[in-house]
């Protein structure tokens, strides 16, 4: 157990083999310095599920859509109930058992390779930061579909990150996302075919993990083969938001004909960066809100002017013209002397927070986008919006 010990300290090897030899029943919580922050549940001091960690939904989403075929991810609707609990990704498993659309067999799959990624990234957090962990006897699943060894997991995990590091991928983790940027020079490297697909799939939507289901293969080959036009600034790997929780409230056909009303507020991003107006597209949908994306900085005002949207998101920095310059020009036209205009920036610095200011922004929003940030800017600002009154707001939770 070198390697393992290397990456674990001794405090929390210690705790995962107490839990095991008292044949501890509950929840093990694990927190990062730097906030990351999992759960693994014990039964009879074997683990049988765990949750938390970077994009859960994203991840749970993921193995369904990997092992299951009747389950179409992408029409699922979920009840706030279904999600009020902790282990809210077991419980719907465990729903889906019931009501046959896995087996046990696709479930046990499912629970052990969700145990294998969250101890892999737990590997790699310690690697750079310090975690520190608590039990408690409140979350106890008791009746387990799988139950998992941990000695066994830990050498696995022990094998995987040994792997994963000879290739020279210790300081990328498996949950970025690759996006082009010099997609020329790419292009000449490399066959048409391929690059084809690559430009299709490295679009800033997906996680080198999604790619790799996608493409049928494990997750170490794929970041091994894109590494060298990582390492020459061909391809980046930045951070992408996990899925948000698509919650519906009472009846099916009043939410969604209230998601299709024609006089939903609008909200607009003026960003060059697909991948933002991705991530802001999912999130403002799903809260009932039209959305309108915008990449070209140059047809941003006459956009806008003929959409009026209620609440725009602006990129500060775009070719051409910058947010500063579209904001000036924004409050100079009486349509959007009140709209609110929220800059988005990669940099929290005080100058860049003081010259929006100076052109008349309302407000200020960091990169990378994430739902829960982006839901209180528009709670914020489109208070009169009715899935943003009092009452539903604790269901808003669920979207971090």
């Amino acid at each position: 157990m070198a390697q393992s010990e290397m990456m674990f300290s001794n405090d929390l090897l210690n705790e995962f083999k107490n839990c095991t030899n008292t044949q501890y029943n509950g929840k093990l919580n694990i927190k990062s310095t730097k906030g990351y922050q999992c759960n693994f549940y014990y039964r009879l001091g074997r683990i049988v599920w765990a949750t938390g960690g970077t994009h859960p939904f994203r991840r749970w989403r993921r193995h369904i859509a990997q092992n299951s075929s009747q389950i179409d991810v992408d029409k699922m609707q979920l009840r706030s109930q279904d999600i009020s609990i902790d282990y809210w990704d077991y419980h719907l498993l465990e729903i889906f058992y019931k009501k046959q659309k896995i087996t046990r067999e696709q479930m046990n799959t499912i629970v052990e390779n969700t145990i294998a990624e969250l101890f892999f990234d737990l590997a790699q957090q310690v690697n750079f930061t310090s975690v520190s962990c608590t039990r408690s006897q409140e979350a106890i699943l008791e009746a387990p579909m799988s139950f998992t060894n941990t000695d066994m997991s830990l050498n696995l995990m022990q094998d995987s990150w040994k792997n994963w590091s000879e290739a020279g991928l210790a300081n990328f983790s498996p949950n970025l996302s690759p996006v082009l940027r010099r997609p020329e020079q790419l292009q000449q490297q490399i066959s048409p075919f391929v690059y084809k697909n690559l430009v299709n799939l490295i679009n800033g939507k997906y996680t080198l993990r999604d790619l790799a289901v996608k493409m049928k293969q494990s997750v170490l080959p794929v970041t091994r083969s894109l590494l060298p036009y990582i390492l020459k600034g061909i391809i980046e790997l930045v951070e992408i938001s996990d899925f948000p929780l698509p919650i519906i409230e009472g009846n099916k056909n009043s939410t969604t004909t209230q998601l299709k009303k024609p006089d939903a507020l609008l909200v607009a991003c003026v960003d060059d960066s697909l991948q933002v107006g991705n991530i802001l597209e999912k999130i403002i949908t799903s809260q009932g809100l039209r959305f309108i994306g915008i990449q070209d900085a140059v047809q941003a005002l006459p956009i806008l002017i003929q959409n009026k949207p209620d609440l725009i998101f602006l990129d500060l920095i775009m070719p051409v013209a910058s947010g500063y310059e579209i904001c000036t020009q924004l409050r100079r036209i009486p349509n959007f002397v009140n709209t609110p205009v929220i800059i988005l920036t990669g940099n929290d610095g005080l100058i860049d927070r003081v010259r929006a200011k100076v052109v008349g922004s309302t407000d200020f929003l960091t990169k990378p986008v994430v739902a829960d940030k982006v839901i209180s800017i528009v709670r914020k600002y489109l208070p009169t919006h009715p899935l943003f009154s009092s009452k539903s707001a604790s269901n808003l939770e669920g979207l971090n």
